[in-house]
């Protein structure tokens, strides 16, 4: 099982796309340390999915999902977290704890990150607490 995980430093290659997503997930781990949280990981990959930060707030352990759009044409950053993706993002957590028993003892939460941003604007940062 140790085989499948790994922590893996975000792909980049080189699109707008990617540039874009890697810097909201810097933004959002900065805002949530700033409110707190300290910051386990960052892109824990699997085969079932990714998570893109792993926090703790005290007690609990949180597992923190980053979306960024640039346009709200389709529902916007928030809307965009389907429901298939929160079973991938389940089943990956499932895997991240598995193999580190201490702190599968802790009561997860998981939250959400959307940031609404047309290219080259920093956007609005929304985070919504224990989302599923």
């Amino acid at each position: 099982m140790l085989a499948l995980m790994r922590t893996t430093v975000p792909r980049n290659d080189g699109t707008d796309r990617c540039r874009l997503g890697l810097a909201a997930e810097l933004r959002a781990g900065r805002f949530l340390e700033r409110r707190g949280l300290k910051v386990l990981a960052r892109n824990f990959s699997c085969r079932a999915g990714e998570l893109d930060l792993v926090c703790i707030e005290g007690p609990i352990l949180v597992i923190v999902e980053v979306r960024r759009r640039s346009s709200r044409a389709f529902g916007g950053a928030l809307a965009s977290v389907t429901a298939a993706k929160r079973r991938r993002i389940r089943i990956a957590a499932a895997v991240y704890l598995g193999a580190r028993p201490g702190l599968g003892r802790m009561p997860v939460r998981f939250d959400v990150i959307g940031i609404d941003a047309p290219r080259g604007a920093p956007g609005e940062l929304v985070w919504i607490r224990d989302a599923f």
